[in-house]
C-alpha cells in the first residue's frame, strides 16, 4: 500500500554565476491521510524549500537535482506545469508566511475565493460562492458574508490568516503545507490557528506538514517531526520520542530552547552557540560540528548518514551512534 506522499532522497540546488549549490541534500520522508508532520530548524535550514519542492514551485534558478516526490503512488517531481496545476491548489494546498503576501489586496475576498475555485472546478460563481461562505464558515470566521464583500487591508491579521486556511480549504485538499502559518500573529491567535488545523485535519482527514521553527509548537500538534539542519534531515521519528529523548545535539538543543524547560528562576535560556552555516560555506564532516559540544575528529572530516536509532527514530550523529542500532547518551 502506497503512502499519500513519499519524499525519496530529494536534493535541490540554485545554479549561480560561481557554481551549483546545495540547498536540500537528501530529504526523505513519508505521509500517511490524516497524518501531522511537523519540518523544524531555525533560519535557512531549508524548511519551506522543501515545502516548495513538493509542489513544484521551485523558481529558476532552483531545481530539484535528484530524488522523487510521490503523491498517492504517482512522480509528481517529473510533471510539467500544466499537468502540477492540477495537483498545486487543488490536492495539496500551501498556506504561506504572510497573508498580505497572498492576498490581492485590490480584489474583494469573494472575488479572489471564486476565482480559486472555478480555477479547479467547472462551476458557476453562485455555485463558488456558496462554497466559499462554507469554507468561510468552516474556519470560524464571524459575519462570513460581510467578510465575501470586504478587502485583505480592512480585516486583522488573524481573520486574513484564517481567510487564507479557507482558500487552502476551497478544494478539499488531502495535503495542507502550512509554511509559518503563525509568524506574524500574537500568542493567543498563534494558539487558535493551530487549534483550528488541527481540527480540520481531524474532521476531513486531511494530512498537515507545518513548516516552522518553533519545536515548541509542533510538539503539541504533530505525529512526527522531522528536524532539518543545513539542507540535512538530522533526525526524524514520532514527535513524542524525540521531544523526550532527542538523539541529535542540535535538537536536544533546540529543546532546551524552549522557555518552558528554564527550571529555576533567573536561570538563562539555553541557548546553541553560533549560527547556521550559508549554503556557499558548509563545512565539511557534520554541518553542525562547529556549534557541537560533542565534537571529535570524525565530526569534522565525515559527513555521518541518517541511520535508525531505535524507538523508530533516525539521526545523523557520529558521537551518538554506536552502529549496533544503539545510541550512545
Amino acid at each position: 500500500m502506497s503512502h499519500l506522499l513519499e519524499v525519496r532522497d530529494l536534493e535541490v540546488k540554485f545554479a549561480l554565476r560561481f557554481g551549483d549549490i546545495t540547498a536540500i541534500d537528501g530529504a526523505s520522508f513519508k505521509l500517511d491521510r490524516g497524518e501531522k508532520l511537523g519540518l523544524v530548524g531555525e533560519s535557512g535550514a531549508g524548511k519551506s524549500v522543501t515545502g516548495f519542492s513538493i509542489i513544484n514551485l521551485i523558481s529558476k534558478p532552483g531545481y530539484i537535482s535528484k530524488g522523487k516526490v510521490l503523491f498517492e503512488g504517482k512522480e509528481i517531481s517529473s510533471y510539467s506545469d500544466e499537468q502540477m496545476r492540477k495537483i498545486r491548489g487543488n490536492s495539496i494546498s500551501m498556506i504561506f508566511q504572510d497573508p498580505m503576501m497572498t492576498l490581492n489586496p485590490v480584489f474583494t475576498i469573494g472575488f479572489q475565493m471564486v476565482e480559486t475555485i472555478q480555477a479547479h472546478r467547472n462551476i458557476s460563481k453562485a455555485g463558488a460562492e456558496k462554497i466559499a461562505l462554507e469554507k468561510l464558515k468552516k474556519v470560524h470566521i464571524p459575519s462570513p458574508e460581510q467578510r465575501l464583500s470586504q478587502y485583505p487591508h480592512e480585516l486583522s491579521g488573524g481573520m486574513r490568516q484564517r481567510i487564507i486556511i479557507a482558500v487552502s480549504l476551497l478544494t478539499d485538499p488531502a495535503i495542507i503545507i502550512a509554511d509559518e502559518p503563525t509568524t506574524a500573529l500574537d500568542v493567543t491567535i498563534q494558539a487558535e490557528i493551530m487549534d483550528l488545523l488541527q481540527e480540520l485535519c481531524a474532521s476531513d482527514n486531511m494530512a498537515l506538514i507545518l513548516i516552522t521553527h518553533d519545536l515548541g509548537v509542533v510538539s503539541q500538534v504533530t505525529e512526527k517531526i522531522a528536524v532539518m539542519y543545513a539542507g540535512k534531515i538530522i533526525e526524524y521519528g514520532p514527535t513524542d520520542q524525540v521531544v523526550t529523548y532527542p538523539v541529535h545535539p542540535y535538537t536536544e538543543g533546540l529543546i532546551k530552547s524552549i522557555p518552558g524547560n528554564v527550571v529555576n528562576p533567573g536561570e538563562d535560556l539555553v541557548q546553541i552557540p553560533g549560527m547556521m552555516p550559508t549554503l556557499t560555506n558548509i563545512p565539511p564532516g557534520c554541518a553542525f560540528n562547529p556549534r557541537c559540544y560533542l565534537r571529535q575528529a570524525v565530526c569534522t572530516k565525515t559527513t555521518p548518514e541518517l541511520k535508525d536509532v531505535g524507538n523508530s527514530v533516525m539521526a545523523a550523529c557520529h558521537m551518538r551512534y554506536k552502529g549496533d542500532g544503539r545510541t550512545n547518551q
